[in-house]
């Protein structure tokens, strides 16, 4: 399929801003651009009830926002992590995400401010997005979720952390996660497949220094790149997980990690659904794209019948 003509203008308004070319300019001055987009999306979908907190948790503090769609009745919880290559995002830049994630699944969804990099190398993401997960699942009675429905769901650098959490979370006993959905997830450091280098710096994609830009911000050693809460790709064993929605793009630099993702749950015996977008590229459902309703639509019906599912068995 051609490119989407909505993301071909999207595109061209890109390009009018400006912002590529990251790797030439300091994480800060990167983040204030993509603020600067991201303000320009408006408002996101109106929900009953937002609240801001900040928890202390083993890992420390941490900033969290919980999207209510009914605080009238208890719901099951979505814990949501942000993209935006571990260097760049917070809770403002995916505030609609974050909506549209929690009007169309009918769950609260708690997004977490995890800390970025540079200033936090890794482990420092995953570590604290474990431990916001604990929080949400021992506390989430006190916002009106329930813990013991609980999925977790991240957008590329987010989707990263949401299948390394699941990963943790099952190595560790705890807690129960019952599915992950993997939006255009990042989940392989060696960039050689085929998409990530034939649409390198095409179609809204970074460009390979690019790519290393945001990997040497992040780790501190090269070898770290194999390490398979890094790179879950490289996970030696993905059995024992419940079951997952991985979204990806035709066009996306990311696609084929999400899909071969996808082919190695299932080859462990997780009932993993992978679903390419056609004619779309990387971070198509943060914008207001038709393609995007139709994935939140997908995402959200694949969420409730997981959870509904974890409150019977």
């Amino acid at each position: 399929m051609t490119l989407d003509p909505q993301a071909t203008a999207h595109l061209q308004r890109l390009q009018q801003a400006g912002f590529g070319g990251m790797h030439n300019r300091s994480p800060g001055e990167v983040r204030e651009g993509m603020r600067r987009l991201s303000a320009a999306l408006g408002p996101g979908q109106p929900v009953a009830r937002v609240e801001d907190r900040t928890i202390m948790t083993e890992a420390g503090q941490i900033d969290m926002r919980i999207y209510h769609p009914n605080p009238a009745r208890t719901r099951p919880v979505i814990v949501f992590f942000h993209g935006g290559g571990f260097v760049l995002g917070s809770l403002d830049t995916h505030d609609g995400m974050a909506r549209a994630l929690a009007v169309a699944a009918d769950c609260v969804v708690v997004s977490i401010d995890y800390p970025l990099a540079p200033e936090h190398k890794y482990p420092a993401a995953p570590t604290a997005a474990l431990a916001a997960t604990r929080w949400v699942a021992a506390h989430a009675a006190g916002f009106g979720g329930d813990g013991a429905r609980l999925a977790v769901a991240g957008d590329s650098a987010g989707g990263n952390l949401a299948a390394v959490v699941a990963l943790m979370a099952r190595n560790a006993g705890g807690p129960r996660i019952a599915f992950q959905l993997l939006i255009y997830p990042d989940v392989d450091f060696r960039r050689s497949n085929v998409s990530i280098q034939a649409f390198a710096g095409k179609y809204g994609n970074v460009a390979r220094e690019t790519q290393h830009w945001f990997m040497d911000h992040y780790l501190r050693r090269e070898e770290e790149k194999l390490d398979p809460l890094v790179s879950p790709l490289l996970a030696p064993d993905l059995s024992r997980l419940l079951s997952a929605l991985i979204v990806t793009a035709e066009y996306d630099a990311l696609r084929d990690e999400g899909e071969a993702y996808g082919e190695r749950l299932r080859q462990a015996g997780v009932n993993a659904v992978v679903t390419r977008y056609d004619g779309m590229i990387h971070e198509f459902m943060r914008w207001p794209f038709d393609a995007s309703r139709r994935a939140f639509q997908e995402a959200g019906a694949a969420v409730r019948t997981a959870l509904e599912a974890a409150s019977t068995s």
